[in-house]
């Protein structure tokens, strides 16, 4: 058990993980029932586990690094099954300017590649395209109309 624990807290050290991560690491050990949540309350009350932290970290990285949208973000920290709270907080990382011109840099790349397109045809793949990455409707919409206006 205590060779489990010190594979545990490397684990949670080398990076930020979500309780179902280790959940998952805990029986890649061995271990099972009453073990598992006493490795994960051991975990905690060291802080080697702490889901908000792990949900900013989650949500800033894949923002930054992914250019993901803040609908995306909370549907796989939702799969990973972190609490509505910590996945608010870690949305609220996400500074709202950085967020609107990533978005109008995304829609703007994405609209000047569909060139040959017709226009409608234009605008619903940009559309389609943010709304993969994870963006809002309103917000992806508004921006796509603003480029288009550009164009004109």
């Amino acid at each position: 058990m205590e060779a489990d624990i010190l594979k545990l807290r490397y684990y949670c050290a080398y990076q930020e993980r979500c309780h179902m991560e280790v959940r998952e690491k805990c029986w890649e050990l061995g271990l099972r029932g009453e073990d598992i949540e006493n490795a994960i309350a051991h975990l905690v009350e060291n802080g080697f586990l702490n889901e908000e932290r792990f949900a900013k970290a989650y949500a800033g990285g894949k923002f930054r690094m992914q250019q993901w949208g803040r609908k995306k973000i909370s549907m796989m920290l939702k799969q990973k099954q972190v609490s509505e709270y910590c996945i608010r907080k870690g949305l609220a990382e996400i500074n709202a300017d950085d967020y609107m011109q990533t978005l109008e840099q995304l829609a703007s790349r994405k609209y000047a590649s569909l060139k040959s397109e017709q226009y409608l045809k234009r605008q619903y793949k940009t559309l389609q395209f943010l709304l993969q990455r994870g963006f809002e409707q309103d917000l992806a919409r508004a921006a796509i109309e603003q480029i288009a206006k550009k164009g004109e």
